[in-house]
């Protein structure tokens, strides 16, 4: 099957990530996997991608601000509204706790979200295999630099969208959006955020 064209990808975060990620008070990804990302485990496989907010797995103490909304994820023919796109700039895997530990000034996730993910080993659902890139002692990071759409773009929840993944495929996005779409933060600002990274 031909995948779909990386314009129609979207990336599957929580809604208080996401809302962070718009605010420019998170501008790095954090992650680890879910039990359904394939036999290769989780990699940041797609550079440009739309950022599409979920309910479900989300609770305060997994994050050090921002609100959460406890809401029922969503269900087919709800009305999904996204508003920013990214592209991951930067992307490695860390595999020393220091250098995650690092990270905390730059993301809104919670001292034990991060260390729980990075200690997690994930196994594949149908046959029990190791995922690549699961292991324990591991996380994926990346860096992305977040526009927001001039206006929202908005359609129904399909049941595709489920499952403990991390990447989906959207339909066709609005035409021409890149071309209003605008960065939430300023070049200068993202470029001394890449400084503060060593990238």
């Amino acid at each position: 099957m031909k995948s779909p064209p990386q314009s129609s990808i979207g990336f599957k975060e929580w809604q208080v990530i996401c809302d962070a990620l718009a605010t420019g008070r998170q501008s790095i990804l954090l992650r680890k996997g879910g039990i359904h990302e394939g036999r290769q485990g989780f990699s940041f496989a797609h550079s440009s991608f739309f950022l599409f907010p979920t309910r479900f797995h989300a609770h305060s103490d997994q994050v050090r601000e921002g609100e959460v909304q406890m809401l029922p994820e969503w269900q087919a023919g709800d009305e999904i509204r996204v508003t920013h796109h990214a592209e991951a700039r930067w992307a490695v895997t860390l595999m020393d706790w220091e250098q995650v530990a690092a990270l905390q000034p730059h993301h809104i996730y919670a001292d034990a979200t991060v260390r729980e993910r990075f200690d997690w080993q994930g196994k594949g659902m149908a046959s029990g295999w190791q995922g690549k890139g699961m292991a324990s002692g591991s996380i994926h990071v990346a860096l992305v630099r977040v526009r927001k759409l001039a206006v929202p773009w908005c359609f129904p929840y399909a049941t595709s969208y489920g499952g403990c993944r991390s990447w989906i495929e959207l339909p066709a996005p609005p035409a021409a959006w890149q071309e209003s779409a605008l960065p939430v933060l300023d070049d200068d600002r993202f470029a001394g955020l890449a400084g503060e990274l060593g990238i």
